[in-house]
């Protein structure tokens, strides 16, 4: 008789067999591949909301401007209650327009977030003046500022 058969054994195998190290690395790139975009996109959304806050901020600072002078003319300027934002890595702050009775403030994306851009007027009206492919349903919404893929 063998002596398998008479009660010898083998030694115990130890470690993973190639096959089961594939199918490791396969879910890990299944996971990674769902979970880069959901955190890219995550990553774009954080970055709208700092725009959209600065420029509602910048809108409570324009009518206490107004209401301190009675004309828009002269905000956005160093040294008034509505100074111009400061620039960030992903957002330049303009003011395009500055009238008596109006303005907009504008919110133009850079860097990272170069295909976005936003702006906000007097009558509080927020629109989306550029965003990047995918994130609007249909064209650019022009009464509301986009916060998500397909969302105002």
């Amino acid at each position: 008789m063998s002596s398998h058969l008479n009660g010898a054994r083998r030694p115990a195998e130890i470690g993973f067999t190639l096959i089961e190290v594939m199918i490791v690395v396969a879910i890990i790139a299944i996971l990674a591949a769902i979970a880069m975009p959901q955190y890219s996109d995550y990553i774009t959304r954080s970055r709208m909301q700092e725009a959209q806050a600065t420029l509602a901020n910048m809108r409570v600072r324009m009518e206490q401007y107004f209401q301190d002078n009675r004309t828009y003319v002269g905000a956005c300027a160093v040294g008034t209650v509505a100074p111009l934002p400061d620039n960030t890595p992903s957002w330049t702050y303009t003011c395009p327009v500055l009238t008596a009775n109006t303005y907009t403030v504008a919110a133009t994306g850079a860097g990272p977030m170069a295909a976005f851009a936003f702006d906000l007027d007097q009558a509080n009206v927020r629109r989306t003046t550029a965003a990047a492919s995918g994130w609007a349903a249909g064209p650019l919404p022009s009464n509301c500022w986009i916060v998500a893929k397909g969302h105002c």
